[in-house]
């Protein structure tokens, strides 16, 4: 739970960060916001890594929660374009993220186990 939790964290400040950069174009003083924000979500990524989750999902499943969460956010706050097939894009992300997860579960399995099936 925690490493998923670490994950989540990871995510959600480095969303911050990005859409904090967004709106520095125009007040610098988010800056700071951008600084902290991926300096946080590298050290949760890392601690979500030592609990035992493996690169491969960490890292895409980080990378697709920040795109799309980013790209969503950023048309409600920042009122940029949001086009079906972006959404279709984003849907293929996710669902590779899963397939990445799914593959490194049964990868978990011993051999024998996977073998029987």
């Amino acid at each position: 739970m925690k490493k998923w939790l670490s994950l989540g964290g990871a995510v959600l400040t480095e969303v911050s960060a990005t859409l904090a950069l967004k709106a520095a174009i125009e007040a610098p003083g988010w800056y700071v916001l951008v600084v902290v924000g991926y300096i946080a979500a590298f050290g949760l990524l890392t601690v979500c890594l030592r609990t035992g989750m493996t690169i491969s999902v960490a890292y895409g499943a980080w990378g697709a929660g920040g795109v799309t969460t980013t790209a969503l956010l950023s048309a409600l706050i920042f009122d940029e374009t949001l086009t079906w097939l972006m959404g279709l894009g984003m849907m293929f992300i996710l669902a590779g993220v899963v397939t990445v997860e799914l593959g490194s579960q049964n990868a978990k399995r011993p051999q024998q186990e996977r073998d029987a099936k």
